[in-house]
């Protein structure tokens, strides 16, 4: 007959561990037998591969083979909740430590705490509380850097640090400084194959982002974010995207700022689609309301800003749309996770990027070498692409309504580049380039017109197809400041109205 442990009971739910989540579980008590204490470990597992799971089922073991307790921290209310909720499924009786407990008389009933960081904080430096015979210390969302300072207190004990993404969010303090080493889980794409994750289909739209700025955090500043994604042509973009490959599937909306989610919500309301905002602003009712609705609505759509990164499931989500540009590879991640659970109907999702983020961080299932960012995040960093080396790849695709307008012309397209290197080859002046692209758009334009005034209405249509080859040029010649672009296009476009004049 099995001993029971104090603190534990026999479980709720009938979970078996996955044969990648026991592996794991093996690994780290293989690391906590060579070092049980003052040692810090950090085990990676992509969102939707169970952490909380193995987090759980490791409380429970740990409290058996030692009699010693265990402390989980979470940075966020939500995730307390949860957390406590599946340690309860598994039989490990545990208590809250949120801003309601202010002293801890009843420690001796328990042998698992779940805290938020902020109140233990709190409680510990006020020294209103002290947890005594903690052993191990579990910190999910690990790449938080809040966590740091409360690792003084538990110096004696076992820290085991659980992220999906072994990357801090402050670049100036590496997670290779807390911790000693890196246990990385199973991949995206080997637990896409196992079925444990759906595939994401991910659609890509070309942005312009090098008016965006980057703030003190290494990321895009919310205001130059706001300026760009408010906007009545990125509004119009993102509903064409969402028409393309979303329509009718539930749909979760990231952004970055409040001001462009509520932009979003009128847009698509307006446009008679149902869509719900969210913020942090949103008060709990509210929330609770948006996402009882959002469960329960096959097509609902819900615009929100950073809030559901972390600690929302909602495994019926079928599109996720990033409406915003981000430098974090975690924040790429988790929204994107949000989207990759499976269901018995849905083994696949799909992703709308309008921020150029899979030209920055690769397809979201592509492998990542973990050990080696975890050793060298300088390096990772240094060697992501700039939004400008981004922009060079882009090529201009003329939209089919557009196309159907200068339908008598067979070819549209004008690679600027080839152009280039061939002017240069002829010892031609580089404006040359200019020149033969405008003799084919002032081609395209009598081709495809009456008169002298239809030719000059569809002469405005080609504004974007003039702004890529400026833009393209504008590369070529190592001069691409933003106001000599827009000088450049406004004569481009003074210039072609004057040659239609002169062909009629």
């Amino acid at each position: 007959m099995a001993v029971e442990t104090f603190g534990i009971e026999k479980k709720k739910v009938d979970k078996q561990l996955y044969d990648y989540q026991q592996k794991d579980i093996n690994k780290i008590f293989g690391v906590i037998e060579e070092h049980p204490e003052r040692y810090n470990l950090l085990y990676q597992l992509p969102t939707g591969g169970g952490k909380t799971v193995i987090f759980s089922q490791m409380t429970r073991e740990y409290i058996q083979r030692t009699n010693k307790k265990v402390l989980i921290l979470t940075h966020r209310i939500e995730l307390c909740k949860q957390t406590s909720k599946m340690l309860s499924g598994f039989g490990v009786r545990n208590k809250i430590i949120n801003s309601k407990v202010k002293e801890l008389p009843d420690q001796d009933e328990y042998m698992c705490f779940v805290a938020m960081v902020e109140t233990l904080n709190n409680r510990l430096n006020d020294e209103k509380l002290e947890l005594s015979d903690i052993g191990l210390v579990i910190i999910d969302e690990a790449h938080y850097n809040s966590f740091r300072k409360l690792f003084k207190f538990f110096e004696k004990c076992f820290i085991l640090g659980v992220t999906a993404t072994p990357l801090s969010s402050n670049i100036k303090l590496p997670m290779k400084d807390n911790y000693r080493e890196l246990i990385v889980g199973d991949s995206i794409s080997s637990l896409i194959e196992k079925g444990f994750l759906a595939k994401a289909n991910i659609y890509s739209y070309n942005v312009g982002l090098t008016t965006l700025k980057v703030g003190m955090n290494g990321d895009y500043t919310v205001k130059s974010s706001e300026e760009l994604y408010s906007n009545y042509s990125m509004q119009e973009k993102l509903l064409t995207a969402y028409y393309e490959k979303s329509k009718g599937k539930k749909t979760l909306i990231f952004n970055n700022g409040i001001n462009t989610s509520v932009e979003v919500y009128h847009t698509f309301k307006n446009a008679g689609l149902p869509i719900r905002h969210l913020d942090n602003t949103t008060s709990k009712q509210d929330r609770k309301d948006i996402l009882k609705w959002f469960k329960h609505t096959p097509d609902a759509i819900v615009t929100s800003v950073s809030i559901l990164t972390t600690g929302f499931d909602e495994p019926t989500v079928e599109t996720i749309i990033l409406n915003r540009a981000t430098k974090s590879l975690t924040l790429y991640f988790q929204m994107i996770g949000r989207g990759s659970r499976v269901l018995k109907d849905k083994s696949e999702f799909t992703v709308i990027d309008l921020g150029n983020n899979m030209a920055r961080f690769g397809h979201w299932s592509t492998p990542v070498d973990w050990k080696q960012i975890f050793r060298s995040p300088d390096f990772y960093f240094e060697n992501l692409l700039s939004d400008e080396e981004i922009e060079r790849e882009f090529q201009y695709e003329m939209p089919p309504e557009i196309r159907e307008k200068f339908s008598n012309t067979n070819d549209v397209s004008f690679n600027v580049e080839e152009a280039y290197d061939e002017v240069i080859k002829k010892g031609l002046k580089s404006k040359s380039v200019l020149e033969w692209s405008m003799e084919q758009h002032v081609k395209m334009c009598v081709e495809n017109s009456e008169d002298v005034f239809d030719a000059r209405i569809l002469a405005q249509e080609l504004k974007d197809d003039i702004a890529s080859r400026i833009k393209q040029y504008s590369y070529c010649i190592s001069k691409s400041t933003k106001n000599y672009r827009d000088w450049l296009e406004e004569d481009y476009s003074r210039k072609l109205r004057m040659a239609i004049n002169k062909e009629f």
